[in-house]
């Protein structure tokens, strides 16, 4: 007789809500200080920090897989009782945050920031991020971020500002920073220089225009997409080879329009193939052109302003707009008749500014710049020697790409919104560069460099200045370097690479042990996401409708490490109802009174289902650690998920159900079925920490689950055992089996069916014969059994006979005309199959794939009308 136990799921809604309970529960985290580190705590220290979103952002997928896999590593670090610190904070976003601030000023009808001068717009910048800024920290609670809000750093705040002072201030001494006029990426709408990274390469519709320089045998032809260049070309160049030009080297050519006579120069850049096989040459508003003219020391007049409006050409066209200018001069060279040919539209990339959307400029300009090879090489030895590894390897291929190629890095922005550039000029043509403690020089003539820093060059200094660094902090001390970088493969050189130099430049020492590189999230089709397709996923919004557990989990399980992945909102509606399996049957367990706190029965005492599941358990436990140590966050969650679902949820779970009835077996089945599910919670809980907390605190009684331990060997049960696994195997085998047959002989589901089990005391399963005939509705043999169907079952042990009597238990005529309709469907698809696969026409134009799905098809109505025809068979004459 089965004692009675009170039910202990009144602590545990008949549903899980998210939405109703996520707030409050993240709200509780950090009001008892879970998430705060302490350096002195004598626990081993662990850090990441977090990659610092734009001040001006939200929550984007991106941020949101980041911010998963940076959570599920430091959450299981604190649960294995490391001080654990994941440090947050965010980028004062250089251009996107002026050009917010900007905007804003002009849709209020307000003065320019030039009208009212750099002080009142800097001040009006930060009220702006007082009043706006910084929503996406709001976010990162949405998702469970478990970061320690008492050391919340800003790329512009006091401490940061200070750190890049004295960066600067020592580069500079060393010889590391210096000023050039050089070739950069110009944002004319912007009216400055911008990096790689802030420019999108646009397939866009352009001309080609080929237009013939000077006359006679003393001209080329020469082709360009941006027609209003020529008026500062300096040179032709052809190859030094090229037959065709041979007279030409070293000869001076007239240019249409400006009258100025030119250089033929001959380089080995020239491809003789390409088009006519000769170049002009404009090395102030090219980047090829800059490094010929280098070479050939030509002169690099710049014919564009800040706005890109042609200016210094000595021509009409001064004043005009660079597109402007493009028409005027095409039709000037047209009316000349130096128009030779016209490609229109010419599909062509144009680098456009990320920020505003208008092409950028390649020009030159006054600058300050890194000097990076020194710094790039200490950032790749590194790598080489070990001190920092890259997960995955694969990735160093990329990493080395970089930093054994780096050019010099224009530093100098022309904003107004960052870290000023810490340089004063005098009156008698003194450049001095001033250090944080140290005082700008005064008096007349004396002014301030106006250009700020990059945003690369602060964020480069993130492991380390957040920790306090120039200072000799606790936190510095303790948590550089830091123990890891999460982080996209597709900012290697934007981030990863100048952290790498800063960090090895600074301190001597690289700034993080290991590196993992994640891919990038596209949608359900590989696609990238993008507005203008209308794929984009907004991650707050499935965080409302599945709960921030479901996203988390979908992310994790899909992070291979380097490797793009694909989501799409079913797959997090998925990941919902794994959240759900996880509620229902740790409410089961909690209504057959599970408990964690109950000792396990002796290993004699154990039935096969426990030894099982115990050894699982202890399987599961090696293999999710040996996972997350080497960053495969999608194999983890995966083996968790086939654990959870199909093991404990499918099999244990029902398995033990006959053993709750049963008094001898009951209180070791709730010691064993409350042992799993505590350490199950565990494991889970760095993936999905709010519905763990939730159903761990229920079944433990305990606070939290967010600072509880981790789960280890010696508590996650015991070894594996051979023999139970096979028994139950095989008894997994024939439960199946009969669930099959009952499914093809069309038996209802709650309808019980007598039968005998030849052999299964001989394979060694007598001991799960109620279990078995629980779970597959089989009754015992009457006196007047008398088998109307039998199969066989394989398993280990030895062969299982199945009777059953039928007789009664199915509506014959009905199952012969659904066998019926089935039949005829699997004809009509074997013989559509056929006749596609009989057609030449098709088997040899059609691409390999699509007929080989289609004799896959034809494999699969075969096997289904042979299955179906032996069910008719099997089927008695009348019901």
């Amino acid at each position: 007789m089965t004692e009675t136990l009170p039910a202990r799921t009144a602590d545990l809604p008949a549903k899980w809500t998210p939405g109703e309970v996520e707030g409050d529960m993240y709200r509780r985290w950090v009001d008892a200080g879970y998430f705060r580190a302490d350096p002195a705590s004598g626990k081993p220290g662990f850090c990441i920090v977090i990659p610092p979103p734009n001040v001006t952002g939200s929550l984007h997928l991106g941020h949101a897989m980041d911010h998963t896999l940076i959570d599920v590593l430091t959450r299981r670090r604190r649960m294995q009782g490391y001080d654990a610190l994941w440090l947050p904070g965010m980028d004062h976003a250089g251009i996107a945050t002026q050009t917010i601030v900007e905007r804003r000023m002009a849709a209020a009808g307000e003065p320019d920031r030039h009208a009212i001068g750099r002080e009142r717009f800097v001040e009006k910048v930060w009220e702006w991020k007082a009043e706006s800024g910084g929503s996406i920290l709001g976010q990162m609670e949405r998702l469970g971020d478990g970061v320690d809000w008492s050391r919340e750093r800003f790329t512009l705040d006091a401490g940061l500002s200070r750190a890049v002072t004295t960066v600067f201030k020592k580069m500079f001494d060393d010889e590391l920073i210096y000023r050039a006029e050089r070739l950069v990426n110009w944002s004319p709408a912007l009216r400055s220089a911008i990096s790689d990274i802030e420019v999108d390469h646009i397939e866009t519709e352009g001309e080609l225009v080929s237009m013939r320089y000077g006359d006679g045998d003393a001209s080329v032809v020469v082709a360009t997409t941006r027609v209003e260049t020529m008026l500062g070309d300096t040179a032709i160049a052809v190859h030094p080879d090229d037959e065709r030009y041979a007279a030409l080297v070293g000869t001076e050519i007239e240019m249409p329009i400006t009258g100025r006579r030119i250089p033929v120069v001959a380089d080995d850049y020239v491809d003789p193939e390409f088009g006519s096989g000769a170049v002009k040459i404009t090395p102030a508003h090219d980047p090829n052109d800059f490094e010929l003219g280098r070479r050939h020391d030509l002169p690099m007049p710049t014919i564009m302003d800040e706005t890109g409006t042609i200016a210094g050409s000595g021509t009409r066209f001064d004043g005009m707009d660079r597109f402007e200018a493009r028409r005027a001069i095409r039709e000037e060279l047209a009316a000349q008749g130096r128009i030779v040919a016209e490609k229109r539209p010419y599909l062509h990339s144009v680098g456009h500014c990320s920020r505003t959307g208008v092409p950028v400029e390649p020009r030159l300009s006054l600058q300050w710049f890194v000097r990076v090879e020194p710094l790039a090489r200490s950032a790749a030895e590194a790598v080489r020697s070990g001190e920092t590894t890259l997960h995955p390897a694969e990735q160093e291929k990329r990493y080395f790409d970089w930093v054994d190629n780096m050019h010099d890095w224009t530093i100098s922005r022309q904003l107004w919104w960052g870290h000023r550039i810490p340089v004063w000029y005098g009156p008698a043509g003194e450049v001095v560069c001033v250090g944080p403690d140290e005082q700008p020089p005064s008096g007349d003539g004396w002014r301030q460099d106006p250009d700020v820093l990059d945003t690369w060059f602060s964020s480069g200094l993130w492991p380390f200045s957040t920790l306090g660094w120039p200072d000799a902090t606790p936190d510095l001390g303790r948590y550089y370097p830091n123990s890891a970088l999460v982080t996209g493969y597709d900012i290697i050189f934007f981030w990863v690479v100048r952290m790498m130099m800063f960090g090895t430049y600074v301190l001597g020492q690289a700034p993080f042990r290991d590196v993992y590189l994640h891919g990038l999230i596209r949608d359900e089709h590989g696609k990238k996401m993008s507005k203008s397709k209308g794929n984009v996923i907004d991650p707050l919004e499935l965080i409302d409708a599945y709960g921030a557990d479901a996203l988390r989990f979908t992310i994790a399980r899909g992070s291979n490490p380097g490797t793009d992945m694909s989501l799409s909102e079913e797959w997090v509606a998925g990941s919902r109802n794994f959240t759900t399996k996880l509620w229902n049957i740790t409410r089961f367990a909690l209504a057959k009174g599970a408990d964690p706190t109950l000792p396990l029965p002796a290993a004699a005492d154990r039935t096969d289902a426990d030894r099982w599941i115990l050894g699982r358990l202890g399987e599961v436990r090696a293999q999710t650690d040996e996972l997350l140590e080497s960053y495969q966050f999608a194999k983890a969650t995966e083996g968790l998920y086939h654990f959870a679902w199909d093991e404990l949820a499918d099999w244990y779970v029902e398995l033990a159900k006959t053993q709750l009835d049963d008094a001898a077996t009951a209180p070791g089945t709730r010691a064993v079925l409350g042992h799993v599910l505590d350490a199950l919670l565990r494991l889970l809980h760095p993936i999905t920490p709010f519905v763990t907390e939730a159903l761990w605190t229920a079944l433990t009684g305990r606070e939290t689950v967010v600072t509880a331990a981790w789960p280890t060997a010696e508590d996650t049960g015991a070894a594996v055992d051979p023999a139970a696994v096979t028994r139950v195997a095989d008894v997994q085998r024939v439960i199946t089996e009969v669930r099959r047959f009952r499914t093809e002989q069309g038996l209802p589901d709650r309808r019980s069916v007598a039968a005998r089990l030849p052999g299964l005391a001989e394979a060694g399963l007598a001991g799960n014969e109620t279990a078995l005939r629980f779970l597959t509705r089989l009754d015992p043999a009457g006196e007047e059994f008398a088998a109307t169907a039998t199969f066989e079952v394989t398993t280990a042990g030895g062969p299982v006979t199945v009777e059953l009597d039928t007789s009664g238990a199915i509506d014959v005529a009905a199952e012969r005309a659904r066998l019926g309709r089935d039949l005829a469907a699997a004809e009509k698809e074997r013989d559509q199959a056929e006749k596609k696969l009989t057609n030449p026409k098709f088997t040899e134009k059609a691409p390999a794939e699509i007929v080989d799905g289609i004799r896959s098809r034809q494999a699969t109505a075969v096997a289904d009308i042979e299955r179906i025809g032996a069910r008719l068979a099997a089927l008695p004459e009348s019901s």
